[in-house]
């Protein structure tokens, strides 16, 4: 099943093109990557997909529905979750409260909510942290609760923007894990610069360029393609 479709969708900002007529599909249990130079259009499409923002035109469809006009939290109760570059963590509240506030938006009642929020907890190393304050952590530590956060809704459809940002090198190895993990049951979108990342997690990567979609294919036909090399893997060590 497809999952996620966006079909010529575009965003305006005062005459500003930032999303030029986008049109892709994401398999269900699929782990997609999104790349592209700084400026390309990658947090504002995802912006887009999950509902922060709304189209200038096209349409968007999720699990055979149309959520074009839908706003995030209608799309977030179908089932996506999106975490976002920046973090958006409540930093004078526990680990685990943190946690439980994202688990309360689909689980039905306190023993449900607890467990959502041990396996979220669990999945990304933080458990033994579940007691300390949020703003106490770590910014690496910081992206993981936020993962943590989208991990115990049991999203159909995770969106990850620059989640290995700020990672030490341990914590990237067990995010590559984690992703394993999570396309058993998850189809994952995510925006990412680190290039190891994205040949060792994604099945199949989109390029962004100028706000258009520049290529698409596997990781290894993404890395030997001239056009992207040109526009963007010549530069991949920068931010993306």
């Amino acid at each position: 099943m497809t999952l996620l479709i966006s079909e010529n969708i575009s965003k305006e900002f005062n005459g500003l093109i930032a999303v030029d007529q986008v049109n892709f599909a994401v398999p269900e249990h699929q782990v997609r990557a999104l790349i592209g130079p700084n400026g390309a259009g990658k947090t504002t499409l995802v912006g887009l997909l999950s509902g922060r923002l709304q189209s200038s035109s096209g349409r968007i469809s999720f699990a055979g529905k149309d959520v074009t006009q839908l706003p995030a939290h209608k799309r977030i109760a179908m089932g996506m979750a999106y975490t976002f570059q920046i973090t958006s963590i409540f930093p004078n509240l526990d680990v685990r409260e943190n946690v439980a506030l994202a688990a309360r938006r689909i689980c039905g009642g306190r023993d449900q909510t607890e467990r959502a929020v041990a396996s979220g907890l669990e999945q990304v190393g933080l458990l033994d942290r579940a007691t300390e304050d949020a703003g106490d952590l770590s910014y690496g530590h910081q992206r993981l609760l936020e993962i943590a956060m989208g991990v115990a809704q049991s999203p159909r459809l995770l969106i990850l923007d620059e989640p290995t940002q700020g990672l030490a090198d341990g914590e990237v190895a067990a995010f590559k894990e984690l992703i394993a993990d999570l396309r058993k049951t998850t189809t994952v979108l995510l925006i990412e610069h680190n290039m190891d990342v994205v040949m060792q997690v994604a099945d199949f990567v989109t390029v962004l360029n100028n706000g258009q979609v520049l290529f698409e294919g596997t990781p290894q036909e993404v890395q030997a393609n001239a056009a992207v090399q040109a526009a963007y893997l010549g530069g991949a060590d920068a931010e993306a």
